[in-house]
């Protein structure tokens, strides 16, 4: 007789690999990979699973600048802008802890983690903006030296413009906070202990739909694949409208460039201009510049992975003009990642169904939060059951 449905995985890939699932964590970056190491660490005997849909995990995880993501001044009061002074400096310490659960989880060797600090450069056009930060100082600085323990995060550095060879740049504010690290080695490793802990990892599938199913969640996903797990957790950030539109979650796309090696490159640390909008860093000795999405909201508000003209030609002209205006130099590589964003910044970790749970909206700010918003999830989900 023949069978009920027709699928292009076999029996045995069937019942070994996605049969019997206590949870599966949809997304394989930052958020998803911490929470599965954390529920494994809370559930040991759980079947945990990560279904990643690309190669290697989509979105923003691998394909950010590698900055820690600690703020800028001018990010900060533009936050404060719209959220109460609590919010914006609840955040803050939530993204200073999670940076040290990072460190910690994985380790600053493997990481290629390296405090050089940051600088925010203000334009011969910005003395306004400058003057604004000038005003705070102080008072920023007493509150983030109660967060991190450091005196005087914040401070004016202007004697070192000369030194980077900076073009145009009038005044720099130093952030003794900021580090830099190396997102594909962060991953790499996440992934190596997730898998050490028997952790399954499937990389090329696909979730196109998922609901609750008999006490518990039933997915279907490309090739033709469909299976049921206990509980799912969504961790897609920029692409979680594809499967919950309702959730406040935007994707942003950012657009990123590497030059080849630059002789005697004078850079060395990492850099926000314009509202943490712009952001360079040294790697090694090539520069990694990216942003510019306030050029083009609404066309960058997607979660397909390309470019646009507007925001390569800027990003080209800082380099030219403010960067290295006095080194010749070449692009070697383009590339673009997908945010998450929302009207706040905080991150959504809850349960949206009986039983699916999701931690997305990073806002920018994964490598900061993103271990400590995974681990929230899993003690969320354990909690709960």
């Amino acid at each position: 007789m023949e069978g009920k449905s027709t699928s292009l995985f076999s029996h045995w890939e069937k019942t070994v690999f996605f049969d019997k699932i206590d949870l599966v964590i949809i997304g394989g970056g930052i958020v998803g990979t911490n929470a599965a190491i954390r529920l494994k660490e809370l559930h040991p005997g759980w079947k945990i699973v990560i279904l990643e849909r690309g190669t290697l995990p989509l979105g923003a995880s691998t394909r950010n600048a590698g900055f820690a993501c600690f703020g800028s001044m001018t990010e900060l009061l533009d936050d404060l802008e719209n959220q109460n002074q609590k919010e914006v400096f609840d955040l803050l310490e939530r993204r200073w802890k999670g940076l040290q659960r990072l460190r910690q989880r994985v380790g600053d060797q493997q990481l290629n983690y390296y405090n050089y600090g940051a600088y925010e450069l203000f334009h011969a056009s910005e003395e306004y903006e400058f003057k604004q930060c000038m005003d705070k100082l102080e008072a920023f600085n007493q509150v983030l030296k109660e967060i991190t323990g450091i005196e005087e995060v914040f401070e004016v550095k202007d004697q070192r413009i000369k030194d980077f060879g900076l073009a145009g740049i009038k005044h720099l504010i130093y952030n003794k906070a900021e580090g830099q690290l190396n997102p594909g080695r962060m991953m790499q490793e996440l992934w190596k202990l997730a898998r050490s802990m028997e952790i399954e990892i499937h990389c090329g599938v696909e979730v196109n739909q998922l609901q609750n199913h008999d006490g518990g969640v039933k997915l279907w996903c490309n090739e033709r694949l469909q299976f049921s797990a206990a509980r799912a957790l969504l961790a897609t950030n920029g692409f979680t409208k594809r499967l919950f539109p309702h959730l406040e979650v935007l994707p942003a796309r950012n657009q990123v460039l590497i030059t080849k090696p630059v002789s005697a490159l004078k850079l060395k640390g990492c850099f926000h201009y314009d509202k943490g909008y712009y952001y360079f860093r040294n790697v090694g000795d090539r520069i990694l510049l990216g942003g510019g999405r306030n050029l083009a909201k609404e066309e960058e508000q997607t979660d397909e992975f390309g470019h646009t003209d507007i925001i390569q030609n800027k990003l080209k002209q800082l380099l030219s003009e403010m960067i290295l205006p006095d080194n010749p130099f070449e692009i070697d590589h383009w590339w673009s990642g997908i945010l998450g964003v929302g009207p706040k910044k905080a991150p959504i970790v809850e349960r949206i169904e009986p039983n699916i749970f999701t931690a997305v909206r990073l806002g920018g700010m994964g490598v900061a939060i993103g271990t400590l918003v995974g681990e929230q999830a899993a003690e969320y989900i354990t909690d709960i059951v």
